[in-house]
This record gives C-alpha cells, structure tokens and sequence, in this order.
C-alpha cells in the first residue's frame, strides 16, 4: 500500500511495531486471576480499548467490573504489578512483519514518531533496550492522551494534519486522527476482524506499507 503527500508519520506501538497485544491482555488476564469470575470482562474491556492508558483502564475495570474503585495508591500498585509482568516479555516478544523494515526504509525520508498508551518512561526503556530510538524524532506516551499526544507532534513539527498519517491497531488511534483531520491506516493482524468503522485503508503488517512526501 503506498500513501503519498506524507510529511511526518506517527505510529502506536503495541500491535504495530511489536507484536505485544497477546502480552498485554494476557497481562490483564493473570493481574486479575483472583477475580476469576471477572478475568473474560477486564480482558474483552482491554482489547476494547487499545490506546487507552493502563492506569485508566485499571480504574475503569475496578469501577465498573468488579464494583470496587480504586484508591489513588492502590492504582500505582496495580500499575506496579502490571508493570511487572508485561517488561521483560515484551523485550522479548517479536517485531510486526516488516516493522524493522518499514521504520528503516522511512527514517531517512520523512520524521517517524510513536504515540502510546504505554507509559512514558516504560515505553522510553523498552524503544532504548530494542535499538529502536535512531528512527525516531520523538517517543511519547501516557499519561498523556493519544489524541493530545498526536496534537503535540503536529504542533512540533507545524505539520498540516493532512500531510501526516497515523498507523495504529485500535479504534482509540482511529478516533484520534479523525479528531485531528489526519490520515489515518489501521494494522489488522491475519484472521482478525477490523476494528474500524468507515472502512479505512487496512495492513495485515508492515511489509507492504510505504509512504511518500509526492
């Protein structure tokens, strides 16, 4: 797939440069094993919300799931534990079909830029241990929201929304290039089904993407 008239692209990073989604609900799974009656609802509410920040997903679950909020402190535990589990794996886990290939074909043409729920200094450590920070102009992450994460990097670099795309799994990063008139490609793995509404430009991996200034 070739999108042309692109200056800069910003890409989620879990299911679209690593293949880290499985980590992560599997995650959500075992942080709630002695919830079990509840275990199919919090991971179904994460899959659901790709994008979102762990930490408000975590408040959100207990909220609304279990029926018990969470304390200030207790939120930072949980996101401890999280943390916890889901590190070394996803140091481990592999990269998206042609992600490596996509991020060093593209790095020398135009700024590449991630935008994550994962928090900001996890997803610094794991783009540092992975030798990924030489494609990248900028790493950004939660607490901050991706749709003011994605308003940041266009006002950074005065990019006009339309000559930027966002390549993202989850209908939180679809919902945040629409909100900001950017263009928008969704990555579906093999054998699911899309996420997205609208029918948008679709990949099963980054093999085949390209993108061009012309």
């Amino acid at each position: 797939m070739h999108i042309a008239g692109i200056d800069i692209v910003i890409l989620d990073f879990d299911g679209v440069i690593l293949e880290s989604v499985d980590i992560k609900t599997e995650a959500f799974r075992a942080l709630f094993q002695e919830h079990p009656e509840h275990v199919a609802a919090v991971a179904a509410y994460h899959r659901l919300h790709g994008g979102v920040s762990r930490r408000e997903k975590l408040i959100a679950m207990h909220r609304d799931i279990l029926g018990c909020p969470l304390a200030p402190d207790g939120v930072d535990a949980w996101c401890d534990r999280f943390a916890a589990i889901v590190l070394q794996q996803v140091l481990a886990c592999p990269f998206v079909p042609g992600a490596l290939e996509f991020l060093a074909r593209h790095a020398g043409a135009m700024p590449l830029f991630v935008a994550s729920g994962t928090p900001q200094d996890e997803l610094r450590r794991i783009v540092a241990k992975r030798d990924l920070g030489r494609y990248f102009q900028g790493v950004y992450g939660s607490p901050a929201t991706k749709t003011a994460i994605v308003a940041d990097i266009l006002a950074s670099t005065a990019c006009p929304p339309g000559r930027a795309v966002l390549v993202g799994d989850s209908t939180t990063d679809a919902q945040a290039a629409a909100s900001l008139g950017l263009r928008f490609v969704g990555r579906v793995p093999p054998g699911e089904a899309s996420p997205f509404a609208g029918n948008p430009p679709l990949v099963a991996d980054l093999a085949t993407l390209t993108c061009t200034k012309d």
